[in-house]
C-alpha cells in the first residue's frame, strides 16, 4: 500500500525543513511547495507558520492558500495547521493594536497571553478531550510550545446536526488557551508537534494513519 501524500504549504513562514522531515518519519511522502494544485490533490496538506499573525496571513494570501483551505474543507479533505498555522485559522488575529482578518474557518480572536512571563517557551502537557484521535496514545504526554499569542476564550455554539470540535486546553501561569483542535478534516495544533520529541512524532503519526 502507497504512503498517503502530503503537501507542507511553502508560503514563506515556518520551520519547513523539520516539518517535512517529521512528516516523512510519521509515514507519508511529503512535497513542499506552493503550488495550489499539488496542494488540493495531496492526500494531506499541512499548514505550519511563526512569527506574526499579520505577516503570516499575508504569505498565506500571496499563494492563494486560504482558498486552498477552503477548498480542500469543503470537500472533506484533511488539513493539519501549527503553530501560526493553528491561529490564522480562526476568525482574527489582534497584535500590537492591529487586527488582521484570518481565514475564519472557526470563529476566536488570537490575542496575546497574560501570564506573568510571555513567551511562553517549552514543554508543558495539555489537557486532551475523550474521544481525541489527534492524541490517542500521548494524552498525557508533554509538547513543546514557543508563541506569546494564542486563543483565550472560545465558546463554539453548534446546532443538533454539527458535531462540536474537540479542542484540547493547556495553561501558562494560569492562563488558560486552545493547544489544539481537531473538527472533523481540520485539526491544529497550538506547539511544534516536530520539536515535541516521541510524543510529537506519535502525534504526526496519528495524523498521517488518519488520510
Amino acid at each position: 500500500m502507497a504512503s498517503p501524500t502530503v503537501v507542507v504549504l511553502d508560503y514563506g513562514s515556518g520551520n519547513l525543513r523539520s516539518v517535512v522531515r517529521a512528516v516523512e518519519r510519521a509515514g507519508a511522502e511529503v512535497t513542499l511547495t506552493s503550488d495550489r494544485v499539488a496542494a488540493q490533490d495531496a492526500d494531506g496538506l499541512l499548514v505550519p507558520g511563526v512569527g506574526a499573525y499579520a505577516a503570516c496571513m499575508a504569505g498565506l494570501r500571496a499563494v492563494r492558500g486560504h482558498e486552498v483551505i477552503g477548498r480542500r474543507l469543503a470537500g472533506a479533505r484533511p488539513v493539519l495547521g501549527i503553530c501560526v498555522g493553528m491561529q490564522i485559522l480562526f476568525s482574527r488575529g489582534v497584535e500590537h493594536g492591529v487586527e488582521t482578518e484570518g481565514c475564519d474557518e472557526w470563529p476566536g480572536v488570537v490575542e496575546r497571553l497574560r501570564a506573568p512571563v510571555v513567551p511562553h517557551m517549552g514543554w508543558n502537557t495539555v489537557e486532551a478531550p475523550a474521544g481525541t484521535a489527534l492524541f490517542a496514545g500521548v494524552e498525557d504526554e508533554r509538547f513543546y510550545f514557543v508563541h506569546s499569542y494564542g486563543v483565550r476564550d472560545w465558546t463554539l455554539e453548534t446546532n443538533n446536526r454539527t458535531r462540536a470540535p474537540l479542542v484540547t486546553w493547556a495553561e501558562h501561569g494560569g492562563d488558560r488557551f486552545v493547544a489544539a483542535v481537531e473538527n472533523g478534516p481540520l485539526s491544529a495544533t497550538q506547539f511544534h508537534p516536530e520539536k515535541s520529541g516521541d510524543a510529537g512524532a506519535a502525534l504526526l503519526r496519528n495524523w498521517v494513519l488518519s488520510l
